[in-house]
């Protein structure tokens, strides 16, 4: 890889970035339509989803106390900030579709992107949003008396697949009709979550919570280790999110200035809530009641009860399907962007970094990711398979991108820089450094499980020196200049 490159200019202008001696002028095929305003929207909707309300009983089963439960959000939260600031120096130096992807393209050379982007597009994104939209499913279903049963009384489970199904279509049809419609909805559906979220911690301090029925649990005796895999795991997956907003960065007005102060501003907005909302919820419920919460006992539900009553229950469990419905949109929005670009620089099949010839998206990136969720969905089914092989693979190459900001750093250091890291080295060395651990840990649950998504994952590079030999051009296309 050439020791040098001129990024893109912070007003969204085309630039050569360097690849292994190729010169691939980036990006701009995607117009730049997505403000300071539509991209906050997007990464706070994409990262506030189910995990606020499904993370708290996995949580209070492992330890005990409103302090400790605190330190546990923070800690997720400070992790957050550092992989956010960390982010934000490589994405206002190369403001292009893709993310971590590009990282990882411009640090290691085109093998390593071509296996993240493998992987992202086969199991990650898939999982995600799949993994998401069971949730709505689940309360939809619930505020409307449960999933239906059949004449014979047995539940009809082809149901909340189908209700699943039907709104990853919904969603990537909306997505795929203009980039600018797919944020305004993701920024309305934001606005409505942090409303409904606020709700929850106002009503914590002026409402006298009423009694809720619930079987008091014990803590979950288990390992040290396997404590802190579970808790740092639901902490994670409920922050995750934050890095999203890179991959629309092609998308984005004025991404120099604008990807940083998403990034940060972004992440510490993200965590006052979480911490808001966990106090809230001890002040609202007895701790032995969110250990209590479940898929058939939602803790949503309690919460609402012990405000308004059923009426409550009711508007909480729909705060739970809106919640995750701007999840779900967000999550589509950024994914697609990263099979697209990895198209353009011909590191997958040229139709997927193909643009709508009118609504100029990435139509069929976005719907071949919708096909490959709703494969996800029919295959596992459950939520805590489908995140756990999320949780897993991208942490790993969250922390593989982290280093990225040492290479270029000393490969690159007069490479001009519109955002430099506060705290460098040690901010970026101790998100490296939480990323691999939480990489290792979980790797000591469910090994056989993680072993199958290691082998898709490492299953990317002899295909990769397929695709290298079969291909007829090897250099990626002229991608055009950002106007």
């Amino acid at each position: 890889m050439s020791s040098s490159a001129t990024p893109p200019a912070s007003d969204g202008g085309a630039g050569i970035v360097s690849d292994g001696g190729r010169e691939n002028r980036t990006a701009a095929a995607l117009p730049r339509t997505v403000g300071f305003i539509g991209a906050s929207g997007v990464m706070i909707g994409v990262c506030i989803g189910s995990g606020i309300f499904n993370t708290p009983p996995q949580i209070a089963g492992q330890i005990s106390g409103l302090w400790l439960t605190l330190l546990c959000w923070g800690v997720g939260g400070v992790l957050a900030l550092f992989g956010a600031m960390t982010y934000a120096e490589m994405g206002a130096m190369f403001p292009q579709s893709g993310g971590v992807y590009v990282f990882l393209r411009e640090a290691y050379g085109r093998a390593a992107a071509f296996v993240f982007g493998w992987s992202y597009m086969l199991i990650s994104k898939p999982l995600a949003a799949a993994g998401i939209a069971t949730v709505f499913s689940s309360h939809l279903l619930a505020l409307f008396g449960g999933v239906p049963k059949d004449a014979s009384g047995a539940p009809m489970t082809w149901v909340p697949i189908a209700v699943t199904c039907v709104l990853l279509i919904v969603s990537t049809w909306l997505n795929a009709r203009g980039t600018a419609l797919g944020a305004r909805v993701a920024t309305g559906l934001t606005a409505l979550k942090i409303a409904g979220l606020l709700g929850i911690v106002v009503a914590a301090c002026v409402v006298s919570p009423g009694a809720v029925e619930f079987t008091e649990p014990a803590i979950e005796k288990t390992t040290v280790v396997g404590a802190l895999v579970m808790i740092f795991a639901a902490v994670m997956w409920t922050y995750d999110g934050w890095a999203d907003v890179g991959a629309i960065a092609g998308d984005v007005k004025e991404p120099s200035k604008t990807l940083p102060r998403v990034f940060i501003l972004g992440t510490l907005g993200i965590m006052a809530i979480y911490l808001s909302v966990n106090a809230a919820y001890f002040a609202l419920l007895p701790e032995g009641a969110i250990r209590s919460g479940s898929d058939s006992n939602p803790m949503a539900e309690m919460v609402g009860a012990s405000i308004a009553g059923s009426a409550g229950a009711a508007v909480l469990l729909g705060l739970v399907a809106l919640s995750t419905l701007g999840s779900t949109h967000g999550s589509i929005l950024t994914g697609a962007r990263v099979t697209f670009q990895q198209a353009r620089d011909g590191l997958m099949f040229r139709f997927l970094g193909s643009l709508h010839p009118t609504r100029k998206t990435p139509a069929a990136a976005l719907w071949v990711q919708c096909a490959l969720s709703c494969a996800s969905v029919m295959v596992y089914q459950t939520f805590s398979t489908l995140a756990g092989g999320f949780v897993f693979s991208m942490w790993l190459f969250y922390t593989l991108a982290g280093t990225a900001i040492f290479v270029l750093r000393f490969k690159r250091p007069d490479a001009p820089r519109p955002f430099r890291c506060w705290g460098y080295p040690v901010v970026p060395g101790l998100f490296v450094l939480a990323g691999a651990s939480m990489t290792v840990l979980t790797m000591t649950e469910k090994t056989g499980e993680k072993l199958v998504w290691l082998a898709i994952l490492l299953a990317g590079f002899p295909v990769y020196a397929v695709w290298s030999r079969l291909a007829k051009d090897d250099s990626p296309p002229d991608h055009g200049a950002n106007r």
